[in-house]
């Protein structure tokens, strides 16, 4: 019997360079980008605007997503900038040329 292994993503969004920050886990990047890019969920991400993904790490357990959120979320803003700044400098959007096939 082969198990399934699952990706769980953390990731953080922006609505431009040192901008709004959201951080957030899901088990589907591209649909929740594509959910982000529409604004087809109100909310906080909708209301400011934070559709462009900076950042992203995956997990094989969602368990541990949530625990690097819920530990990043406790972040000072400055720690959040200085790991965009490290992993993404021009702070570009990563999802910027996705083509999103959505069921």
């Amino acid at each position: 019997m082969y198990k399934t292994i699952h990706q769980y993503y953390l990731y953080i969004l922006s609505n431009k360079k040192n901008g709004t920050l959201y951080i957030g886990v899901t088990n589907d990047l591209e649909r929740r980008m594509f959910e982000h890019k529409n604004k087809l969920v109100d909310g906080f991400t909708k209301k400011y605007g934070l559709n462009k993904l900076m950042y992203f790490e995956s997990f094989q357990y969602v368990n541990d997503a949530i625990k690097r959120e819920k530990n990043m979320k406790k972040w000072k803003r400055e720690w959040k900038i200085k790991l965009l700044v490290e992993e993404n400098p021009n702070w570009d959007d990563l999802s910027s040329d996705w083509t999103f096939l959505i069921d």
